[in-house]
């Protein structure tokens, strides 16, 4: 028998403060069934006294304090893996996958936080391509034989003008690079379509089309959807993180970098996206809002 499965992406900053400053009582209303939760900060044990009752799987940053990300759930998953990419690939506390099994399906969840990067920094930013890259490699994966995948969390890269307020001053920033962009191009392109790209954007500030890798020949999408701009149209936002300085969060001068990506096969079946943006700066528990989509499964 089909069921619908509220599945709720959010970035903690740090697990602690989180249940400290609210967290609990969103999970009260919002009723999720899986929670997916990025930069943690904390070990197993202070994500179970912060989600008492709720099975987790995670994995923990190798840096004491930092990243780290799980996966929480009504129910047990069947199985858990972490691994993306080889040994080289600087992954830990960024992704973990866990399959739940509803009637006849399996659907494949994964908690991502990609590495925030910083242009014209290789010691940061070439770790984030690195991770783009074998994200790369492991979607079609993930999607092979009609799988039901669903990629969320804290990605760390604006995809279009409308997911940034300010995505004309954000240009030659991470978060918004042309090159980043490109990988969002070719994963949210229709399976086998050529990928095109963002025409345009960047010209003439030291960014042209060989720079992006999904410009180069041959490139083909994988045909990803994202749910929250399916599910928006063609509008700016909604925003999911703002900056704790100043009024961004007043203003809604905001980045929409917290997604949830769902497979070819998995995509049809999203309802009822929205962002959970706190009703003011000061009830706020998190720099970013929760995610939260409906999936029918089983």
């Amino acid at each position: 028998m089909p069921r619908s499965v509220r599945i709720a992406s959010v970035n903690v900053n740090g697990i602690r403060a989180a249940a400290r400053n609210g967290m609990g009582a969103w999970v009260e209303a919002a009723q999720p069934d899986i929670i997916t939760l990025q930069e943690v900060r904390a070990e197993l044990e202070h994500l179970e006294a912060a989600l008492p009752g709720w099975r987790i799987v995670a994995d923990a940053s190798l840096q004491k304090g930092r990243a780290g990300v799980a996966i929480a759930s009504r129910e047990e998953c069947s199985i858990s893996r972490v691994e993306l990419g080889d040994d080289a690939l600087e992954s830990n506390g960024r992704w973990i996958e866990a399959d739940f099994e509803f009637g006849d399906e399996t659907l494949t969840v994964v908690s991502a936080y990609v590495p925030t990067g910083e242009a014209e920094t290789p010691a940061k930013q070439d770790p984030k391509w690195a991770f783009l890259d074998a994200m790369e490699r492991r979607l079609p994966e993930l999607s092979a034989d009609g799988g039901l995948a669903l990629v969320t969390g804290d990605l760390n890269v604006g995809h279009r003008p409308f997911d940034i307020r300010n995505w004309k001053g954000n240009v030659t920033k991470a978060g918004f690079l042309p090159r980043e962009r490109a990988y969002f191009d070719r994963f949210l392109t229709a399976a086998g379509e050529p990928v095109t790209g963002q025409e345009g954007i960047g010209r003439g500030l030291g960014y042209e089309r060989s720079d992006t890798r999904a410009f180069s020949a041959g490139a083909t999408g994988l045909g990803w959807v994202d749910v929250g701009r399916a599910a928006a149209g063609e509008v700016d936002g909604p925003y999911s993180w703002w900056s704790m300085r100043g009024k961004a969060f007043d203003n809604d001068s905001g980045w929409r970098i917290d997604y949830h990506l769902a497979s070819p096969a998995l995509a049809p079946r999203a309802s009822g996206y929205r962002v959970d943006r706190a009703p003011s700066y000061d009830t706020r528990w998190s720099d970013h809002s929760p995610v939260v989509a409906d999936y029918t499964v089983g």
